[in-house]
């Protein structure tokens, strides 16, 4: 059987390589893939999108086809937790859960606390000079910087999204139409809460000896949010639950809608990673992704539909975009800090009154100053911080030094001079 096999595969990918580089399958098992290129891709288009509402007060690309269901920006970030669902569970396979713990802080947290500083520290007493020709009263302020960072440390903003009014002073003056001074960083609670989530399945075994549990458990969330989408009018408009929200130890107040939809993408995200093997990645199921999600962003249904369909089309362009799209995002990954200071930059970029000249100026103004600002948030915060990925506490490391000598651990039933059960093979 395995003599009959090989022939006819190789006939089979003989055939494929015949086929346009666009209409041949792939597969999502290899490292050959162009993850890094879409998140990129996906960043500039937040930035792209809110240029619209933060220039000129205007909606969002895709917000009027989509009847209101969703814009350019926040499709982008839906991109992002299904492409976050995929890696981090893969993530969460490899690793211990307090590796993975670890990894997840060190991507997230000195990226997010720096940039707050940055807003606290550089732009909005810049800001507050301009307008008030000094500094007096912006330490002290109500929603002074202090104030903006105790709410804002965990990205949950319980302290509101101003600081010492600078962008409100913005809007009085009519340069700005937004009151945040980074608005992007809404989505990090939800991201960390679906960090939250997976390390949970990992430590429970669920990812290694129970993954038909993921995909059920996204098939029920789905199925909620089907009903949620059949009790909406006209089937167009954003789900009912948008009004209901809870509050969350350390994140604070988190909108349920935001949270069943984001979840499920980035569960969605984690099925693929587990089945990544039986997945077909092939151009006439991105082609009817394409069909799909332009049909519920018109018509409706976007959340139940559109977001598998785009997913999809995500993980088909991952395999197949050519290998140049490959080598981005590689050794540099500019995605996390173009995504958490495109905002701020573009609010700075209006306050200064260059909207005013268009989005000729406006837009390239502010992409320059934004991949500027990610390009050193790579080199000077993230990817230094990325070095300790491997750092182990002492005590930890003791304690692994001293099971692998063989001595007994206070606690343990092994003898002293006996190997740790763990490391003696099972019958």
């Amino acid at each position: 059987m395995t003599h009959q096999a090989g022939p006819s595969r190789g006939i089979r990918e003989g055939a494929d390589t015949r086929r346009p580089a666009w209409l041949r399958g792939g597969s999502l098992s290899g490292r050959q893939n162009s993850f890094g290129a879409i998140r990129t891709a996906l960043a500039v288009a937040v930035v792209y999108s809110h240029a619209y509402p933060l220039g000129w007060g205007r909606p969002a690309p895709l917000s009027q086809f989509s009847g209101g269901q969703i814009d350019l920006g926040r499709l982008a970030v839906v991109g992002f937790f299904a492409l976050s669902g995929f890696m981090i569970t893969g993530s969460a396979m490899r690793s211990t859960i307090g590796r993975y713990s670890w990894h997840r802080a060190l991507r997230i947290l000195p990226g997010l606390w720096v940039s707050l500083l940055v807003s606290v520290l550089v732009v909005a007493p810049a800001l507050y000079y301009r307008t008030h020709h000094s500094l007096t009263g912006y330490w002290s302020h109500p929603a002074g910087p202090l104030h903006y960072l105790a709410g804002a440390w965990n990205a949950s903003f319980t302290n509101g999204w101003d600081i010492s009014n600078v962008v409100a002073d913005g809007v009085a003056a009519g340069t700005n139409h937004d009151p945040g001074i980074n608005g992007s960083l809404w989505s990090l609670d939800y991201e960390m809460l679906c960090y939250i989530m997976m390390g949970l399945l990992a430590a429970g075994g669920v990812l290694l000896r129970a993954k038909k549990a993921v995909p059920l458990l996204t098939l029920v969330v789905w199925i909620l949010m089907l009903w949620d989408w059949r009790a909406t009018p006209g089937y167009v408009n954003i789900p009912n639950s948008m009004g209901h929200f809870l509050h969350v130890p350390v994140f604070g107040q988190i909108y349920v809608q935001y949270f069943v939809y984001l979840g499920f993408v980035f569960l969605l995200g984690a099925t693929v990673q587990l089945y990544k093997d039986r997945i077909p990645m092939n151009a006439g199921l991105a082609l009817l992704s394409v069909a799909v999600l332009v049909a519920s962003l018109h018509y409706g249904g976007l959340f139940v539909f559109g977001y598998p369909a785009f997913a999809y089309l995500l993980f088909w362009l991952a395999v197949r975009l050519p290998v140049p799209f490959q080598r981005i995002g590689v050794k540099r990954d500019l995605s996390y800090g173009i995504y958490i200071y495109g905002f701020t930059v573009e609010q700075v970029v209006a306050a200064l009154g260059y909207n005013a000249h268009g989005m000729r100026v406006y837009l390239p103004l502010s992409l320059a100053g934004t991949v500027v600002l990610a390009a050193l948030s790579w080199y000077l915060v993230e990817k230094p911080a990325l070095k300790a990925k491997d750092w182990t506490p002492r005590p930890v490391r003791a304690l692994a030094e001293r099971r692998a000598r063989g001595v007994a651990v206070p606690g343990t039933a092994e003898p002293a001079g006996e190997p740790a059960r763990s490391a003696v093979p099972a019958p």
